[in-house]
């Protein structure tokens, strides 16, 4: 049974590393642009004379200290909802061991 864990485990991180690699593999020429950047241009080509009615509160002073907020935030994020689940499982597994122990009596 283990043994067939690791081999699914293994092919899965296969399978994650190859999904992430094939847009950098065969995108050759493309622009990895963000979401905003392109509402900003849409918004500019329909209407040449907006002007927005929000600024930023704060200004990151470099591409790499926003990279590093961004990864923060999704680190953050991330550990909670797998806390979250990690809770879920071990209260279920409680309950389990519970009624086991009641059946067992």
């Amino acid at each position: 049974m283990e043994k067939n864990l690791w081999k699914k485990n293994l092919i899965l991180i296969i399978l994650v590393v190859l999904l992430a690699a094939c847009p950098l593999i065969f995108v050759k020429e493309g622009e990895f642009g963000g979401s905003d950047d392109q509402a900003e241009q849409l918004i500019t080509n329909i209407d040449s004379s907006y002007q927005p009615w929000f600024e930023s509160l704060w200004e990151p002073p470099s591409g790499e200290v926003e990279s590093l907020l961004f990864s923060l935030q999704a680190a953050i994020g991330a550990g909670i909802v797998c806390g979250y689940i990690g809770y879920l499982i071990g209260k279920n597994k409680g309950k389990k061991e519970s009624i086991n122990k009641k059946d067992g009596e």
